[in-house]
């Protein structure tokens, strides 16, 4: 992203937020994967690709892949969205339904009220980071028999001092637009700015003059928990669409804030 910023003549500062550890823990995995090879799930809801990639890993060091790979397969298969489709693919699988974008929950809930009757019927949803408790309510209401999956957290990067650095530049609002991709990000950019006493800096520079481009809906819901605006969002959910949205209206929508707020 940084490099498709920099071939659109903006200057970009990287700041790693965030990364995905395994769980030291995978109890969960493991007793999913016995149920699994004894035939006991018939839908697997897949919110992530590197979740359904670790997933596989941690099975693969109890179970033979092949037999895995066999009793995922004869799962119905439903994908929130484009990256656990590609980590199926890789694995020679394919899924039986992809919601549409923008690629929440809400809209995989309503992909499978259309087309996958789930009431009475055994699931099992594969978690990213965090339990997704309004999906597995919403689920439940409708009939399920559901159970998570948790198979990696979210942790800071090793070397905290990049994002100390992007809290410190925002802070002082000498960045002009700042791009959220998850809403992970925005916890732990706040965990550091709270963390140096500059939490209540960062976010009136955020709400009054730093634009803030969210890559989607969830992003921006994280946004407004906080009681930051979302100044920007694109067509599609997708990194390079957030990277033309902001070459072609952040200079603008720059003015626009800025000159909110400037004396006059």
């Amino acid at each position: 992203m940084l490099r498709l910023l920099e071939r659109h003549g903006c200057q970009g500062i990287s700041a790693p937020s965030m990364r995905e550890v395994p769980l030291s823990d995978q109890h969960e995995a493991f007793a999913f994967g016995e149920e699994l090879l004894r035939g006991e799930h018939e839908i697997l809801v897949l919110l992530t690709g590197v979740g359904t990639r670790m997933l596989v890993e941690a099975l693969s060091s109890r179970h033979p892949q092949a037999e895995l790979l066999a009793a995922i397969g004869r799962c119905q298969l439903v994908c929130r969205g484009p990256k656990p489709v590609a980590a199926l693919k890789s694995l020679g699988l394919k899924p039986t339904l992809v919601a549409p974008e923008p690629n929440t929950w809400q809209d995989l809930v309503r992909l499978m009220d259309a087309e996958l009757p789930i009431a009475g019927r055994k699931l099992v949803v594969q978690e990213y980071g965090r339990v997704n408790e309004p999906l597995l309510a919403a689920l439940r209401e409708r009939g399920a028999q559901v159970r998570s999956v948790g198979i990696y957290a979210w942790e800071l990067p090793p070397d905290t001092a990049p994002l100390s650095a992007a809290v410190d530049v925002l802070s002082r609002a000498d960045a002009d637009v700042v791009l959220f991709t998850a809403a992970q990000q925005l916890e732990h950019l706040f965990q550091i700015a709270e963390r140096e006493g500059k939490a209540d800096a960062l976010a009136a520079a955020l709400r009054a003059q730093v634009v803030c481009a969210s890559i989607g809906p969830v992003m921006s819901e994280a946004l407004a928990a906080r009681g930051l605006p979302t100044d920007l969002t694109p067509e599609h959910p997708k990194m390079g669409h957030l990277v033309q949205s902001v070459v072609k209206a952040g200079p603008e929508l720059v003015r626009r804030k800025r000159s909110a707020v400037a004396p006059h």
